[in-house]
């Protein structure tokens, strides 16, 4: 990756695309069948990586890294170091179903409870048919069971593996074992968006997205899990920005 099309945002890089430039390089790594280690920041993440170096070092060893976040846009501007766009990991998770369908690439579906994961195979499987699916599983599992949990994903023919397990556990898990998943071209981690995908939680409507609201509308949904990763996070992640902002202009 070319350093130059990073910015960095409280010491964390971040690549400067768009959707459709991020969807252009994923396609062209799966064509030539090579890996795309694949996450995406907000700011949780980047206030979170401030104090887990595991966590941090599971990140910015990624191939490609997007900002998902308004907040992490606006940060980019106000630091005047510009991001073209939010690049939503749900939304990216959407696009990449559609072209393995197109192209006949098989996807690995890893997480989440396993009616939610079996829902989602299901929903994927009735739109696109069953030729998309390689695998899938839940997200429940011991420390001892991930290398082999990783090697049957890797003996699966996935083109693409979509983890969708919580934070830090989901960057740790495929920047410990992308060694052994290297012939899965794409390889990303999903966050609770088989959740939405399942219809458990519902997503925000557009112009709350675009006035950088989902967030709040998934507290409302989830009040108890939510609040203190986004209250607390965000009031520290302004503070972080600004207090980055005025040391540079000294």
């Amino acid at each position: 990756m070319n350093e130059q099309q990073r910015i960095r945002i409280l010491d964390a890089p971040i690549d400067v695309l768009t959707m459709e430039s991020t969807m252009e390089r994923i396609s062209n790594a799966i064509e030539d069948k090579k890996q795309i280690h694949h996450t995406v920041v907000n700011a949780h993440k980047l206030v979170s990586m401030k104090t887990n170096p595991v966590l941090r070092e599971s990140v910015v060893h990624c191939d490609i890294i997007n900002a998902d976040g308004m907040s992490v846009v606006w940060a980019s501007k106000f630091l005047n170091r510009p991001l073209p766009e939010r690049v939503a990991g749900i939304d990216l998770m959407q696009n990449l179903v559609d072209l393995a369908h197109r192209k006949n690439y098989k996807i690995y579906f890893f997480g989440a409870k396993e009616e939610i994961v079996k829902d989602v195979v299901s929903i994927y499987s009735a739109k696109y048919t069953e030729k998309v699916v390689a695998g899938y599983r839940n997200g429940y599992f011991n420390k001892g069971e991930e290398e082999e949990i990783a090697r049957q994903i890797a003996g699966s023919g996935a083109n693409i593996l979509f983890v969708a397990i919580s934070s830090p556990t989901k960057e740790i898990f495929l920047n410990k074992y992308k060694h052994i998943l290297k012939d899965v071209n794409f390889i990303m981690g999903v966050g609770g968006s088989f959740d939405v995908v399942a219809g458990k939680v519902k997503r925000a409507p557009e112009w709350l997205q675009k006035a950088g609201l989902e967030w709040f509308y998934r507290f409302l949904q989830e009040p108890g899990r939510m609040w203190k990763r986004n209250f607390d996070s965000n009031s520290k992640f302004i503070w972080m920005v600004f207090k980055e902002k005025f040391k540079g202009e000294r």
